[in-house]
């Protein structure tokens, strides 16, 4: 009996009785070498693909977060068909930007420090508690960030105490901003956002916002070379995902098919997209 009250299944009673509602603190005290800021880089220039377009808008009723399929390596693309976008639980998502293999391991790590709080406290995060620890674990990452490996993300999520869709952003730092309308991150941000700013309106449909988000990133690709426009040759299509009071909801691949084919097949008419109003 004493046996049981120390170890279950030869876990130290430590694991069975977590004093912290945070992985990140209980993974700091028990195996800090597997935290990703504390990993040990060989030395001289680090290589390693790059993740580049994160973009998200609200709508009344939710948010869409979407992302291209590219990752680069230099001037090389080192793949064709990552995945950028993940749901972190069942009402908010991730989507990466920076060191392709760093970002998906926090967001894993993201994913676990969310169910690791909701099985200890028994309730869900705010919205806004979810944004902050996420900040916590990118300032975590600075030390990585110095030496080229940096992680910027974008999260959005539906907010059940306010009843609406929000976007965070961050920089390096962990430095947490709340975008309103719409976001972009990564390398061809500039350019997604300039699409977005002239075609945003505040009372768009879920339609019309999956659309406005794959329009950003079809500008953000015809301008920057490290972002992946649709490939029709290859079936490879944006991810893109829709955050409501239902929960997360990811388009199936039919759906993005569908809505790349339809906004490629109206470049072919106008290459530089919609056009806004004047006035």
């Amino acid at each position: 009996m004493e046996a049981n009250t120390r170890s279950i299944g030869r876990l130290p009673a430590a694991f069975l009785t977590p004093g912290s509602s945070s992985f990140m603190d209980f993974l700091a005290d028990h195996s800090p070498e597997m935290l990703p800021g504390n990993r040990k880089l060989p030395e001289g220039i680090v290589e390693a693909p790059h993740g580049t377009t994160i973009v998200a808008a609200t709508f009344p009723g939710g948010v869409v977060l979407a992302g291209d399929r590219r990752a680069t390596m230099g001037n090389m693309i080192a793949q064709r068909d990552i995945e950028k976008v993940f749901p972190a639980d069942e009402y908010s998502a991730v989507g990466i930007a920076g060191t392709a293999g760093l970002a998906v391991e926090m967001v894993k790590l993201f994913q676990l420090e969310l169910e690791h709080f909701e099985k200890v406290e028994g309730a869900t995060l705010s919205l806004e508690g979810k944004a902050n620890r996420l900040s916590t674990m990118i300032r975590s990452n600075l030390g990585m960030a110095m030496q080229g490996l940096a992680v910027v993300p974008l999260f959005a999520g539906w907010d059940e105490g306010k009843e609406k869709g929000r976007i965070f952003s961050y920089d390096v730092t962990g430095g947490r901003s709340e975008e309103h309308g719409y976001a972009a991150t990564g390398s061809g941000s500039i350019f997604a956002r300039g699409s977005m700013k002239k075609l945003y309106r505040d009372d768009l449909t879920e339609q019309q916002a999956t659309t406005l988000v794959v329009q950003a990133l079809y500008d953000a690709a015809d301008d920057d070379s490290a972002t992946g426009g649709p490939d029709l040759a290859r079936r490879i299509f944006p991810i893109v995902t829709v955050i409501t009071d239902e929960g997360f909801r990811r388009l199936t691949e039919a759906e993005s098919s569908e809505l790349a084919r339809s906004i490629t097949e109206r470049r072919l008419e106008q290459p530089d997209g919609p056009r806004a109003a004047l006035l």
